[in-house]
């Protein structure tokens, strides 16, 4: 079970490595890894399993790279703003179209790797349309739009070494770019 010790904290040059493609089909170590990494997401948000394992709520996803594993791979699990469900386990997961138009969360990003608070806006692509192969081997094909593609944003740049801070404007954080709108709104 993937608790809060095995989380990668900013600091570790893991998390800003391109992480490798999983060859597929992938291996049962490599299914086993994904499954474990769901099921982290899923006790993370279960309070009562949250509190006896001392786990911090993983709101949406969790890469490999921040559990020290730099594959292609990440999971998932949360509910966008309309209540749909996202939980999915993905290898190599990639954009295939994206729109112009941007987002952000209007109370900026966390994530498990980062200890501390980052105030910003980090502005994403509205609309991303995602393709990758899930734990059962089968091609996904997933068009994703506001929060729901913010989160798979956020993990698919764990795979290219990229932290959500990133993406924050250094000269003025609450920048908001043209054609951008907060995605909670």
């Amino acid at each position: 079970m993937i608790t809060m010790k095995d989380i990668i904290r900013e600091g570790d040059p893991i998390l800003r490595k391109v992480a490798s493609d999983v060859e597929l089909p992938p291996t049962a170590e490599e299914k086993n890894i994904l499954e474990s990494m769901l099921e982290f997401l899923k006790n993370s948000q279960d309070e009562e399993l949250a509190k006896k394992y001392d786990l911090r709520p993983g709101v949406g996803g969790l890469a490999a790279p921040q559990i020290g594993i730099s594959k292609r791979m990440f999971a998932v699990h949360f509910q966008d703003f309309d209540g749909a469900e996202y939980s999915y386990g993905l290898f190599n997961p990639k954009i295939v179209s994206h729109s112009v138009a941007k987002t952000y969360l209007s109370n900026g990003e966390g994530c498990l790797s980062v200890d501390r608070e980052v105030p910003g806006y980090v502005p994403r692509y509205q609309k991303i349309t995602l393709k990758a192969t899930d734990l059962n081997g089968n091609e996904v094909k997933l068009k994703l739009k506001g929060y729901a593609a913010i989160v798979f944003q956020h993990e698919l740049d764990h795979l290219n070494g990229v932290m959500f801070y990133d993406h924050i404007n250094k000269g003025d954080p609450f920048f908001i770019p043209d054609n951008t709108i907060a995605c909670d709104q």
